[in-house]
């Protein structure tokens, strides 16, 4: 599959000269789609263009009225005079798409002169529930030396070790080959349902990088709503499930 499957349409010239670019495909937790769909809606963002792919699910997204297209791109202009863009994803992409769809979106945010693009992602940390506490432990890594002395200049934890999946895992690998700075940041997530609460933790870390204040308190009361159904939930459904072998849940990011 070449570059060229994948297709940006803009729908205006939109000027993110040095702007920050977040990537957000679904991943465990649908983290990434929760993070990308809270920042539009937070800091309100209009959309710019478009994706689009013979290879992408034929379908409209239709919201309020108006069709969309499967993934699309926003952007906009915060108070304090940082350019930002937003890709959000109604699909996860197939594996045979991620290469093309990498490499399409990074040439897109080269070619428009942004200055950092990040990809947050949900993780599966074997043996700790994410419903532990209020705080979601989230680390970053950046694909060049820059990147990563931005994350270690906000203190911000670092990814030292493991496998990074999907399309946060391939836009690193080429922005460490093109010298561009990537972060992708992995929020340690439920693989069950939804985690608002991690990302949350996302996008802590990513308005610390930016330097912006985003109030994240309504994903921290979605994320007790959604956990006191699911305590409710396994508790009705405990004595049907007694006795049952438990699935073994996936290891591996995004």
């Amino acid at each position: 599959m070449q570059v060229d499957d994948v297709e940006i349409i803009e729908f205006e010239d939109t000027d993110l000269h040095d702007a920050t670019v977040i990537a957000g495909f679904p991943s465990i937790g649908l983290v990434s789609t929760i993070v990308a769909n809270y920042l539009i809606d937070a800091f309100g963002l209009r959309q710019i263009g478009a994706l689009n792919s013979p290879h992408f699910p034929t379908l409209s997204v239709v919201h309020t009225g108006e069709p969309l297209s499967p993934v699309r791109i926003y952007g906009g202009i915060l108070e304090t005079g940082e350019k930002i863009a937003v890709f959000v994803s109604e699909f996860k992409p197939k594996p045979n798409l991620i290469n093309a769809l990498s490499n399409s979106i990074l040439d897109w945010v080269q070619k428009k002169k942004c200055k950092l693009l990040m990809s947050p992602e949900g993780m599966v940390v074997e043996g700790k529930s994410s419903e532990a506490g209020n705080v979601v432990d989230a680390y970053a890594i950046g694909s060049t030396e820059n990147a990563r002395k931005t994350l270690q200049s906000k203190n911000i934890p670092q990814f030292k070790n493991g496998i990074i999946a999907g399309v946060s895992g391939v836009l690193l690998n080429i922005g460490k080959h093109e010298n561009f700075d990537v972060i992708s940041i992995l929020s340690e997530a439920h693989p069950n349902y939804p985690d608002a609460r991690a990302a949350a933790s996302a996008i802590n870390v990513i308005a610390t990088v930016v330097g912006v204040d985003i109030n994240v308190g309504p994903l921290y009361e979605e994320a007790e709503r959604i956990e006191k159904q699911l305590q409710k939930f396994h508790k009705q459904a405990k004595p049907m499930t007694s006795g049952a072998t438990a699935i073994p849940q996936p290891s591996m990011y995004g």
